[in-house]
C-alpha cells in the first residue's frame, strides 16, 4: 500500500524552505533594526550639536569622546566617521524637518515618509552620496522593490539610470519617479536610450559580430535582465518565423509580464538603416497576428544599434507608433562627463 504521507525529499523541501523564508526575515529585521538604531543616533548628535556654544569644535570633541566610549563598550563599528555617516543619515532623510520635529519616539521615526528602512546600511551609505533628493528617492525605492545588491544599485547608478528614465519624461513624471519609482503603463516606459551593456565585457574585443553579441547577451542574461528593467522573461533565442518558405531568425524574445506582451530584440552592429525598422515591424506584426493571445497585449520591438539617426526613425515609423522602438547600446561605461555629453547630442529623445 502507498502511504498518504510525504516522501522524505518533499518534507525535506517543506522543511527547508520554512527555514529559509524564516532566516530571510531575521535578516530583514536585524537590518531594519540597525538601520533605524543609527537614524536615531544621528539624530541625537545632531540635537546635541544644537546647544552647543560652538559648533565646529564642540562637534569634533563631542564625537571623539562618543567614539571611544561607545568603542570601549560595544566593539567595533563606532569610529568617528562612523558617527559622522550616522549624523549624516539623518541629515540626509530629514530634509524639510526642523530638529524640534525629531524629538519623538524611534515608533515614530519609522513611520517617516522620508526614508522607509528597508535597505541595509551599506545600500544607505551609497545612497546618501547622491545629492539630488529626488534621484536618492528613486534609488531607494527601485533597490527595494526590485532586491537590488549594493553591488546592483552600485552599477544602476553607475549607468545614470534615473536619467535614462528621464529623458522622454515631463515633469510631472519626474516628478513621479521620486515618489514612486519606475511604474510601467505603457510601452514606452520600458524603453531606455542608450541601454549600457558594459558588463558583457566586449571592450576587450574592438571587432565582434552580431552573433558575438548575442551570446555574450545570453551567456549573462541575468545582467541584461536587469538592464532591460522590471517584469522581463526570457523565452529564447533564433526564433524562426516561416511564411511562403523563407525562414527568418529574431535574434532575442522576452515576456514582460507587467505589460503582458511579448517583447522582440533584434541586434545591430553598426548604425541604423530603415530596413532593419522594417524587419522589426514584419516580426512585430508577425507575433501580433499569429503568436499574441486574446487577453494579452501588442508586441513590443526594440532594436539595439550602435548608432542611429533620429531623422531617419521618425520618419519611417508612423506618427503614433506605440510598438516599434530604436535604441543605442553601450559596451562600455562611459565617464560621467561623456554620459552627459552623449545624453544631451541625443536632445532627450527616445525614437
Amino acid at each position: 500500500m502507498m502511504s498518504d504521507g510525504l516522501t522524505n525529499e518533499q518534507l525535506l523541501k517543506n522543511i527547508s524552505a520554512l527555514l529559509e523564508n524564516a532566516r530571510n526575515k531575521v535578516v530583514v529585521a536585524v537590518n531594519q533594526t540597525i538601520v533605524l538604531t543609527y537614524f536615531e543616533i544621528g539624530r541625537m548628535i545632531v540635537e546635541d550639536e544644537q546647544h552647543g556654544e560652538s559648533r565646529a569644535e564642540y562637534g569634533k570633541e563631542q564625537l571623539k569622546f562618543i567614539s571611544k566610549n561607545l568603542t570601549k563598550k560595544f566593539g567595533k563599528g563606532f569610529s568617528e566617521t562612523n558617527l559622522k555617516q550616522m549624523r549624516q543619515f539623518f541629515l540626509s532623510y530629514s530634509i524639510g524637518r526642523t530638529v524640534s520635529d525629531e524629538s519623538e519616539s524611534l515608533d515614530t521615526i519609522q513611520q517617516s515618509p522620508l526614508v522607509n528602512f528597508n535597505l541595509s546600511w551599506s545600500h544607505y551609505l551609497k545612497l546618501m552620496r547622491i545629492k539630488d533628493p529626488d534621484e536618492r528617492s528613486f534609488y531607494e525605492i527601485e533597490s527595494y522593490k526590485n532586491h537590488w545588491s549594493l553591488r546592483e544599485l552600485e552599477r544602476q547608478y553607475d549607468s545614470a539610470l534615473y536619467t535614462r528614465l528621464s529623458l522622454s519624461k515631463n515633469k510631472e513624471e519626474i516628478f513621479q519617479l521620486a515618489e514612486r519609482g519606475q511604474i510601467i503603463e505603457k510601452p514606452k516606459d520600458l524603453i531606455k536610450d542608450p541601454y549600457i551593456l558594459e558588463f558583457l565585457g566586449l571592450f576587450e574585443k574592438p571587432d565582434y559580430s552580431e552573433n558575438d553579441l548575442e551570446s555574450e547577451l545570453i551567456d549573462k542574461l541575468e545582467h541584461f535582465l536587469l538592464e532591460l528593467g522590471n517584469g522581463f522573461t526570457f523565452v529564447g533565442r533564433q526564433q524562426r518565423i516561416t511564411f511562403e518558405e523563407k525562414h527568418f531568425y529574431i535574434d532575442l524574445v522576452f515576456y514582460n509580464r507587467i505589460l503582458k506582451c511579448f517583447v522582440l530584440i533584434d541586434l545591430k552592429i553598426g548604425e541604423l538603416k530603415h530596413q532593419d525598422i522594417g524587419q522589426m515591424q514584419m516580426y512585430v506584426n508577425y507575433y501580433d497576428r499569429e503568436k499574441r493571445l486574446e487577453d494579452e497585449n501588442k508586441t513590443i520591438g526594440i532594436i539595439l544599434c550602435q548608432d542611429k539617426s533620429e531623422a531617419l526613425v521618425q520618419y519611417t515609423l508612423p506618427e503614433n507608433n506605440e510598438q516599434i522602438f530604436a535604441s543605442k547600446y553601450f559596451t562600455v561605461l562611459p565617464s560621467k562627463q561623456d554620459f552627459i555629453n552623449i545624453l544631451n547630442s541625443d536632445n532627450g529623445k527616445v525614437s
